[in-house]
């Protein structure tokens, strides 16, 4: 008894890891099956590997992630920085409500935003497109950045700041020199989250995206729904693999810092 006691915290470790890892597992396998139809035994072969890189519009829609994805994490962090400046350096009246005001767009269904954007872009006549989904992914990255940054900029010591402008300094060079190094971190976070938050959006871009354009989530929903085929299983293998392997590498740098 005392022995299935200790080894009960062993037990649950492992079914959470493999509740987590067990999909992902077989979704990796079944990309090296040589059957379209998922039989057993797996016969190992890369033919879906090969497959997917013929498929232009997996592709395209691959690319235009990475593009999109880029353009907003550059965009929203560079904007979200400045918001973030002023908001914890600077005293002004309804500071209070504007911070409060950033909160109801994280807490609202994507869903929701997605239809009031679509209706605001048929209103200002922006037509559906990769400027409209790049528009709706900053507007829905901004506040997750504006918040990151603003628990960085109240972690440094605004009296750093004051003592090189003391010494003639200028603003931006003591934004660079000073509390650009201190925040580094925090804006380096914002930018993988910002990237993670547009490659991955599917409501917004599939409210917005035209027929014919298309994000890989998108073109992974069109092609469910048309036939399940491996070359998906393939492209989201090479994805996760990717992103496993950036986050361990990243782990272990941090490990030895």
């Amino acid at each position: 008894m005392k022995l299935r006691l200790r080894l009960l915290p062993y037990f649950y470790v492992f079914m959470v890891m493999f509740f987590l890892y067990a999909p992902l597992v077989i979704m990796i396998l079944m990309g090296l099956n040589r059957s379209p139809l998922y039989t057993l035994p797996i016969k190992l072969d890369l033919v879906w590997y090969r497959d997917l890189f013929h498929n232009q519009r997996l592709l395209s829609a691959g690319l235009n992630s990475i593009l999109l994805g880029i353009a907003v994490a550059v965009t929203a962090t560079v904007l979200g920085t400045l918001a973030a400046w002023v908001l914890a350096r600077h005293k002004f009246r309804g500071k209070s409500l504007l911070q409060t005001l950033l909160i109801p767009p994280i807490a609202i269904p994507w869903l929701i935003i997605a239809v009031a954007l679509l209706l605001l872009f048929f209103w200002i006549k922006v037509p559906r497109g990769l400027f409209a989904m790049y528009l709706g992914h900053v507007g829905v990255a901004l506040p997750y950045v504006i918040l990151l940054l603003s628990a960085r900029f109240q972690g440094t010591d605004p009296a750093l700041e004051e003592a090189a402008r003391s010494l003639g300094a200028s603003p931006l060079v003591t934004f660079l020199r000073i509390t650009f190094p201190l925040i580094l971190p925090g804006i380096i976070g914002a930018l993988l989250f910002t990237f993670t938050i547009s490659f991955d959006n599917f409501v917004i871009s599939h409210f917005l995206a035209p027929p014919g354009v298309s994000t890989l989530p998108v073109e992974i929903y069109s092609a469910i729904r048309k036939g399940f085929t491996p070359e998906i299983n393939a492209i989201s293998s090479i994805i996760f693999l990717f992103s496993a392997t950036l986050i361990l590498i990243s782990s272990r740098r941090i490990e030895f810092v």
